[in-house]
């Protein structure tokens, strides 16, 4: 019998002999295979994990621990609890709402001139060839520190007088410009700065967001005799919206942080009249060491820039998609 099972087992097909013996490693293949799926569907995670734990350090803590503060009055020695006294103070405090209006007006002035200067660069250079391999040098004043591009424009404007050497030179004026004792001018320097150095963000961005029409749109709308305004304003502003939104969103986030320039070329001053909202929390923080004070005014601007932004941004994309 034994022979007879033997030779019933050698008359068997050889791919049968094989699927036979591969029976048993099928579940070894589906556990690996499973693994493999799981590790696909995770790894990404995994190599974001460590910048994001990082970030969360870095901006969580210091977050909670701000919050926590502005509840107390915070000075050298022990903490003494306040509750929402901080915050009621800030309602009242002429130079905090002055802050936030000079940080609004700058803010607003500024972004609106990099708006318009980016968009008009990037829609006469985007398509040409010759320009396109001179871009690099629109980027140059973003490689600066804002710091050098504070000294530098304090040199030009305040210190050196070069400005109005050049305007007396050209007969334009008789004597120097006070700049220093003059609001708006002071304004002016500042909104100059903020637009000279930061203008190329939104211009790569446009030029990105330009290249990636349809150019047979464009070409049709040449072809019935639309002119570069007609074809800028009724194609390419309406296809760039969510893209200028968002680029605006996060310029007008960056502006509400501005510091270096108000800290090197003007103080805050002529009597508070450039001070912005960020300038007046480190006043607040390093001068008068009212730490409670300025992390409830950090607070206050945090809520009210994720506000504007999420309203700005969500309105955005809704009025594109219909």
């Amino acid at each position: 019998m034994p022979k007879a099972g033997t030779e019933e087992a050698s008359d068997l097909d050889p791919s049968a002999r094989g699927v036979a013996k591969a029976a048993p490693q099928q579940p070894a293949r589906t556990r690996f295979r499973r693994r493999n799926r799981r590790l696909k569907r995770w790894f990404p995670y995994l190599l974001v994990a460590p910048a994001v734990i990082y970030l969360m350090l870095i901006t969580l803590y210091p977050g909670v621990f701000a919050i926590t503060q502005s509840f107390y009055k915070v000075k050298f020695g022990p903490w003494r609890p306040i509750g929402f006294a901080n915050y009621a103070r800030l309602l009242g405090d002429y130079q905090f709402l002055g802050a936030l209006w000079n940080t609004f007006l700058i803010g607003s002035i500024s972004l609106a001139l990099q708006c318009v200067i980016a968009l008009t660069l990037a829609f006469h250079t985007y398509r040409d060839p010759w320009i396109r391999g001179w871009r690099i040098v629109f980027l140059v004043p973003m490689l600066f520190m804002p710091s050098a591009v504070a000294f530098l424009y304090k040199l030009a404007f305040l210190d050196a007088r070069v400005f109005s050497d050049i305007l007396i030179r050209l007969g334009l004026i008789e004597h120097n410009l006070a700049i220093q004792s003059s609001t708006w001018l002071s304004r002016a320097v500042l909104i100059l700065a903020d637009v000279w150095q930061w203008t190329p963000f939104l211009f790569i961005i446009f030029v990105a967001a330009l290249q990636g029409q349809d150019e047979e749109v464009e070409e049709a709308a040449r072809l019935d005799g639309a002119s570069w305004f007609q074809i800028f304003w009724n194609i390419s502003l309406p296809m760039m919206r969510p893209v200028i939104v968002v680029a605006l969103t996060l310029r007008a986030i960056d502006i509400t942080t501005m510091f270096a320039n108000v800290f090197i070329i003007t103080k805050g001053g002529p009597a508070f009249g450039t001070e912005t909202i960020s300038y007046f929390i480190y006043r607040t923080g390093f001068r008068s060491f009212d730490f409670g004070y300025a992390s409830a005014a950090s607070v206050v601007m945090l809520i009210l820039t994720v506000i504007v932004a999420q309203t700005v941004v969500k309105r955005a994309f809704v009025s594109a998609r219909s």
